[in-house]
């Protein structure tokens, strides 16, 4: 993904640190945007994505970027006895701790402030890592999914969800008409936040989807990559193996 794709063009900070800014500020209203832009389908979305988790039977589980921990928590399902959300946002992890002590999964679940592209765990140290709605906001895409690797075991599974562009072309049309237009306006309108809206849209389309993802995976070392399109392409879930 292009470098120049960050929330806060001329703040003069790394994309890293603008990111973090970012979550920070929309973490609030981050929850009820996801169901209105997405039309309720990331809900959907990340029930997939436990499904396919849970088939490998997994008894730790990290999530990264967890945002406010939805899907670490829905990962629960999977029987899974140790899962760690990791975030680099301190706005968002606070909703998502409170999620957790609410559902009672205190001692399963362990919300913490990290960074994806280093993060502080041994090598081996997890059956399954997923990601939702994050790798594109990686500063290093490969150094982030390097990092995946490293920590996954033998065997391991990685599940990434993250937006698309449509291939159809009526479907794509509609796609760009939405995240360059609305998108924002909807961002602008309930979170005050135009850039971030804007931001999320343009890294979206500029992410390498599809088999160009399925290629920096192979690059990196994980094998059976799967490309599973969801709702007419406007999401991907992508599925790979570290190598035994």
């Amino acid at each position: 993904m292009p470098k120049n794709i960050t929330p806060y063009k001329d703040s003069g900070q790394a994309k890293k640190e603008q990111v973090t800014r970012m979550f920070d500020t929309i973490s609030g209203n981050y929850d009820g945007l996801n169901r209105v832009i997405s039309f309720g389908n990331d809900v959907r979305w990340r029930r997939k994505v436990v499904t396919i988790v849970g088939r490998c039977s997994p008894d730790s589980i990290l999530d990264i970027a967890t945002g406010t921990g939805d899907l670490a928590i829905a990962l629960a399902k999977t029987g899974a006895s140790r899962i760690t959300g990791l975030d680099i946002s301190s706005g968002m992890l606070s909703i998502g701790k409170k999620k957790v002590l609410q559902k009672g999964l205190s001692q399963r679940v362990d919300m913490i402030v990290g960074d994806s592209e280093a993060l502080p765990f041994e090598e081996a140290s997890f059956d399954a890592v997923t990601v939702a709605f994050g790798v594109r906001n990686f500063e290093n895409l490969e150094k982030g999914l390097s990092e995946i690797n490293r920590v996954l075991k033998p065997g391991g599974v990685l599940v990434v969800l993250e937006t698309s562009v449509p291939t159809n072309g009526i479907y794509k049309l509609g796609y760009h008409f939405y995240s360059r237009h609305i998108l924002p306006l909807i961002g602008k309108i309930f979170s005050k936040d135009r850039a971030a809206y804007t931001y999320l849209s343009e890294s979206a389309a500029a992410f390498p989807s599809g088999q160009a993802f399925n290629n920096i995976l192979g690059k990196i070392g994980f094998i059976g990559m799967e490309h599973k399109p969801q709702t007419f392409g406007a999401a991907s879930i992508y599925v790979a193996t570290k190598q035994s």
